[in-house]
This record gives C-alpha cells, structure tokens and sequence, in this order.
C-alpha cells in the first residue's frame, strides 16, 4: 500500500476467499470513497511497492499459496498501463520485502525467497538499474522500511516463520553504505506496517502474538530518531496483519490486511491522528 497524491492505493493481495488477486483500489481520504484503479498484469501478493517523482513501482512479489519470489519489475505509465523494467538481478527475486524511497532510487530490503533472506539493493528508474549493497545485519522477511532524514530504517520481520519475529530496527546509511543497530522495539512482530508522519517512524499491528487467540498484535508504537527511542501509542482499533500504512496530511491510514494469523481478510480502514508537539508525541 502507498500514497499516490495524496490517496491510498491497495495492490493485489490474498482475498477473503483464500485467491491472489491484481486488483487496484484507490481510497481518497477527502471524499470517503474507493475506486477502482488500474489492475496489475498479474495477480501478486506480498508486492515491494514504492512511489518516486508520482510513479508507481513494484519491485519483486509473491505469487500463489505457494508464496513463490517473482523478481519482475513494473511501473505505471502515465497512460495508465503496467510497464516492464529491469527486472532484479537473477537470484535476488523476493517479496514481502521493506521497501522505500531514497535520493532518487527504491530501496528494497530483506524478504521471502523460500525463507527468509538478507538481500539488500537499490533500483535507479533513471538508469534502470540495480546495485545490491551491504546485506541486511539478518535475514528478514515480512519487515518495515522507512526513511528519515536519508537514513532507511528497517524494523522488525521474522526469520522464515510466523514464530520467529524479532524486535530489532537497524539503520542504514547510503552514505556510508553501512549499517548500524538501534533501539529495538518495544514490541517483537512482523507483518507490521509502518510509516512516517513529523520524523518519527510509526508501527502498526503485525502477527505472531502468542499471548492472542488470534495471532495478531494491536500495538502502535513509535520511533524518533534524534533520541533513539520509543513511544508507545493507543493500540489499533481493530487489530492487524498484513497490510500496509502511509501518512496523508496530519493522519496515517491503515486500510485492509488480515485479523486472524496467517489469513482471515478483512475489508476495515482505519486512520490514526497522534497528538504532537516540536518534540514530538505525546500520546
């Protein structure tokens, strides 16, 4: 999921029903209303999605129950037509990657390629073109990523299986090409989504909560970078898996995923306002 001038946009994904789907649905925030979008050229799921310069990006995905690593790379014309790119280097194919944007290039972390791997690279659409760099610190999928202020942050995922969630949060700097562990966490989980709204690093949800009936973590936490700390925020309303998160004015909305462990679909969207200050949350 990502925002598109200032609207939501939902790509494929696992239905209610059990299917991978290619549909598109577009949610604007002002009017309340969904439409349809441009359907992919395949039903994916798990899909490495990325907005640059008000260009849609998939960068690797996941197809069928088998969870199988396509490594295709697509974006969407100004026609409104799907686009082939440069697709990943043979052998790093992955999905339920971390995925964002830095200085002109989409930065994919980690993800499923059978199990989880450490695979870490950058596609420039100006050149199509993918350098792999410095691998993730561990193997991960089904992890967050996000940048602020140039240095992409990757937090939590697990190592192949729902149980093997971790609450780490490892910093990266292009700069330097080199990573650095910062403070995990309060809450171990993956499946998680994230986004950035004022600087700070927002996490929702995520599964593999043994403490649940259902499997699925409710916790809304935050990161600041400046402190290297953690706050803690009202749990979600209806908690979730599976889905994706994106800031749009002062709320991130956080549309669809699952509420059960592994499955369960659901169609609910939520939107959480954190109360702020210079310094940052207070809630």
């Amino acid at each position: 999921m990502v925002s598109v001038g200032g609207e939501l946009w939902v790509l494929g994904g696992i239905d209610a029903a059990g299917g991978t789907v290619a549909r598109v649905e577009i949610y604007d925030p002002r009017k309340g209303q969904w439409r349809r979008g441009p359907d992919l050229p395949l039903p994916m799921h798990h899909a490495n999605v990325a907005v640059l310069d008000g260009t849609v990006y998939v960068a690797g995905f996941l197809t069928g129950l088998s969870f199988s690593a396509n490594g295709t790379v697509f974006a969407l014309a100004p026609s409104g037509t799907w686009e082939p790119r440069r697709s990943m280097p043979e052998g790093t194919q992955r999905g339920a990657s971390g995925v964002t944007v830095v200085d002109g290039k989409l930065y994919v972390a980690g993800g499923f390629r059978g199990s989880a791997v450490n695979d870490f690279s950058a596609y420039a659409p100006a050149t199509d073109r993918w350098t792999v760099l410095a691998d993730l610190p561990v193997a991960a999928d089904h992890l967050v990523a996000e940048v602020i202020d140039g240095i992409v942050y990757a937090a939590g995922g697990r190592g192949g299986t729902i149980v093997a969630h971790r609450p780490r949060l490892d910093a990266y700097d292009p700069a330097t090409g080199l990573w650095s562990a910062r403070a995990p966490m309060p809450t171990s989980r993956a499946g998680a989504a994230a986004a950035v709204l004022d600087g700070r690093l927002y996490v929702f949800g995520g599964e593999g909560n043994g403490a649940v009936a259902t499997g699925v973590f409710s916790e809304t936490e935050s990161y600041n970078p400046a402190e290297d700390r953690w706050s803690t925020h009202p749990p979600m309303r209806t908690p979730r898996h599976g889905t994706g998160a994106a800031a749009v004015g002062r709320t991130i909305y956080v549309p669809g995923g699952a509420e059960i462990e592994g499955f369960g679909a659901v169609a609910v969207t939520e939107a959480f306002t954190p109360r702020t200050v210079a310094a940052g949350p207070v809630d």
